[in-house]
């Protein structure tokens, strides 16, 4: 039976793509940091790995046992984002080098925010972030860059908004707490820049595809929508919270949605038609807008 490693597996989109392997047969060694995880994992027939990021060299040595991995994790610490991004890239260099001239497979979390005016975000362009002092340690062109090093690296990025019920602690999440603190939805400008979204669910059967297909370098978009007027994020927020919708000017923006500002702003539309293609991959849950109105972000 074939073993991945999971990084992060019992966190949002990890538990799911936990579950989604151990449904199709697969063994799962899942990283743990607290007993609270550990029991979560070992409820579900996880053997659990204990350790952090902070401890690379045990993660090299899990990877190394396994027959491939998936990272997921990452510290989420925006008050030293610099040290997250440190951490990270020890953290895939240490995996990657535990697994050189192997042949297994590597999957990594990064993400789609960017500011591509006008275009979409497509899997052929490239990640601008090198070196560990960059955005998530520069992790993705790290991985990449062991395609041929004897190893199969492939990105798996995200939309900005991986949406569900039951527990999403991301962006959407956020931007419904400020509404609630501010006692208005907002959105910046005229909000007509656009987020990507996906559903847990849906995301989770794209990295198990991805893992089964995906060719060395490739870069997985998990999107199932292109790009959601912020305007009509905030709306759906304000429906669902019975608040007013309203527009923050940019120079208000950093006062009203803090740390959250700096990506809320982005005109980030991608597209998922190479990854749909390659890999058989068709969303079918819920879009975030249902999500929102069904009232997966009133907690």
């Amino acid at each position: 039976m074939t073993n991945i490693f999971i990084t992060g597996a019992s966190g949002w989109i990890g538990s799911a793509v936990t579950d989604e392997l151990l449904a199709h047969g697969y063994a799962v060694t899942g990283l743990a940091r607290s007993d609270e995880s550990a029991a979560a994992l070992e409820a579900k027939g996880v053997t659990v790995h204990r350790g952090s990021l902070d401890d690379p060299d045990t993660l090299a040595t899990a990877a190394k046992a396994s027959d491939g991995v998936i990272h997921l994790a990452f510290k989420h610490d925006f008050s030293d984002y610099a040290g997250a991004g440190h951490t990270e890239n020890a953290t895939v260099e240490a995996m990657l080098t535990a697994i050189e001239g192997s042949g297994k497979p590597f999957l990594l979390a990064s993400g789609l925010i960017s500011d591509v005016t006008g275009q979409p975000f497509t899997e052929d362009d490239a990640n601008p972030n090198h070196g560990r002092d960059s955005m998530r340690g520069g992790s993705e062109n790290l991985a990449l860059g062991y395609a041929d090093r004897g190893v199969r690296p492939v990105a798996l990025r995200f939309a900005a908004s991986v949406h569900g019920e039951g527990g999403d602690h991301g962006f959407v999440a956020v931007l419904s707490s400020i509404a609630r603190q501010h006692g208005v939805a907002g959105y910046i400008g005229d909000g007509q820049n656009r987020w990507p979204a996906v559903h847990r669910t849906d995301a989770a059967r794209m990295v198990r595809l991805a893992l089964e297909k995906a060719p060395a370098g490739f870069r997985a978009h998990a999107v199932a929508e292109e790009g959601i007027p912020t305007r009509e994020i905030a709306e759906a927020i304000g429906r669902r919270l019975e608040l007013p919708t309203a527009s923050i000017d940019p120079a208000d923006a950093e006062a009203h949605f803090g740390w959250l500002s700096n990506f809320f702003g982005f005109d980030a539309w991608a597209s998922a038609e190479q990854t749909r293609r390659l890999l058989g991959w068709e969303p079918t849950m819920p879009t975030l807008l249902e999500d929102i109105a069904a009232g997966a972000y009133d907690a």
